[in-house]
């Protein structure tokens, strides 16, 4: 199964929630038998998401993450050796190559079309706090009307840990 991650430029995260998104990705590996892992870039939550794979790698050696450019369409072997020593895979889809301005939107609603499952890191507060239009939102809406079967971690880390801090009142 092929998941993709998509989430805000920046996000505030502890501790706990990287160990807690390890642990959530560990059991997607393991249950729902997720093997490849689709990053774009840009973002922060991108960042956290390819560490824990990385480090989840080493455990599970039959994972892979696929590094889908939304720019640059042609690279040289350079660029592509030094992505790969971070990357399993790398590629620009064909719908991406003349997309321009909306290369973005358009890498995004590739790598949803062709998941399984769409991990977002989706805070509607953030969106209208920072007053900008927000690729995270366009995906998110866009993964919805095709029905894909989607995690926001935001909202689902976030009731999980309200739920244990309720419990101990």
């Amino acid at each position: 199964m092929i998941a993709t991650f998509i989430g805000h430029r920046d996000i505030e995260i502890d501790k706990s929630f990287y160990q807690w998104l390890k642990e959530y990705l560990l059991y997607l590996i393991d249950s729902n038998e997720v093997n490849t892992f689709l990053f774009g870039s840009k973002s922060q939550f991108d960042t956290i998401c390819l560490k824990a794979v990385t480090e989840l790698k080493e455990i599970r050696p039959h994972i892979k993450s696929v590094y889908v450019r939304a720019e640059y369409q042609y690279i040289n072997e350079d660029y592509k050796n030094y992505l790969l020593t971070i990357y399993d895979e790398t590629y620009m889809p064909d719908s991406v190559k003349l997309a321009g301005k909306a290369s973005y939107v358009k890498r995004n609603f590739y790598m949803i079309d062709i998941s399984d499952i769409c991990i977002f890191y989706y805070d509607e507060n953030y969106v209208q706090t920072m007053n900008a239009r927000s690729g995270t939102k366009i995906a998110y809406h866009y993964a919805v009307s095709k029905q894909k079967s989607i995690i926001n971690l935001f909202s689902h880390y976030n009731y999980n840990y309200y739920m244990k801090h309720i419990e101990k009142i």
